[in-house]
């Protein structure tokens, strides 16, 4: 059976959610797509025509200055949506939203999602509990590119992401981190190596497969748990009908 094959939407958690009644509104209407690593879903101040729901591809929203320099404010992967711009009225967005790593979802029309917003007072709080918890990845992100070391950045978005991953590998070169993360590639090269030397790593050739997840935890910031935790709680028991 091929990867396209095996895809389902009750793989991203959102419409997981989703019983009888509003399955047979929203399923005919999803489209699965492939999604390329790179593949730019949404740039600044252009229009959003459709949502996204990831299965097995993680989606990096993230902000680009005027010098080119990029920094990552938001991971979404099979526990979310991308395109939240469009139920909450905004329409456009000034982030960009580009596939970190590449898998499947399931593209959803807006009209479409729309008109089930309005129509549905349990999707509606289901997708604003989901923007709530984004926002509070958002916040995380900002304060531990701050305060917080590389090691401790470069922990923090290794388990963010193997928390929307099927597996224990990422395919990532260390200049894509290094634009994630907003720093410098050498601090990703000497950040990696030191997860490399502790036995936590190993990483070849744009490769990252994680071998002690445990070790990663005890040496991650507080900001991995804070939007663990918040995520949890706010996507807990939010079956829609």
């Amino acid at each position: 059976m091929s990867q396209e094959q095996e895809q389902d939407p009750s793989k991203n958690k959102i419409l997981a959610s989703l019983l009888n009644q509003a399955r047979e509104r929203f399923y005919p209407g999803l489209e699965l797509v492939k999604m390329p690593l790179g593949e730019v879903l949404y740039s600044p101040d252009k229009q959003i025509n459709h949502v996204y729901f990831p299965t097995t591809a993680i989606v990096s929203l993230l902000n680009v200055m005027e010098s080119g320099a990029s920094a990552e404010i938001a991971v979404v992967g099979n526990e979310g949506i991308v395109g939240i711009s469009l139920f909450m009225g905004g329409e456009t967005t000034s982030s960009w939203a580009v596939v970190q790593s590449e898998g499947y979802a399931y593209r959803l029309s807006g009209r479409l999602l729309k008109k089930e917003f309005f129509r549905a007072e349990k999707l509606q709080r289901l997708l604003l509990r989901y923007t709530q918890s984004l926002i509070t990845q958002m916040a995380q992100t900002a304060s531990c590119n701050r305060h917080h070391t590389v090691d401790q950045q470069l922990c923090r978005w290794l388990l963010l992401s193997l928390d929307r991953l099927p597996s224990n590998e990422l395919r990532m070169t260390q200049e894509l981190i290094a634009n994630m993360l907003g720093v410098r590639r050498e601090g990703v090269t000497e950040a990696a190596g030191h997860l490399q030397k502790a036995g936590l790593i190993q990483y070849s050739r744009g490769k990252i497969t994680v071998i002690d997840r445990k070790g990663l935890e005890e040496r991650v910031c507080e900001c991995y748990q804070v939007v663990k935790r918040e995520t949890d709680r706010l996507m807990k028991d939010n079956e829609v009908d």
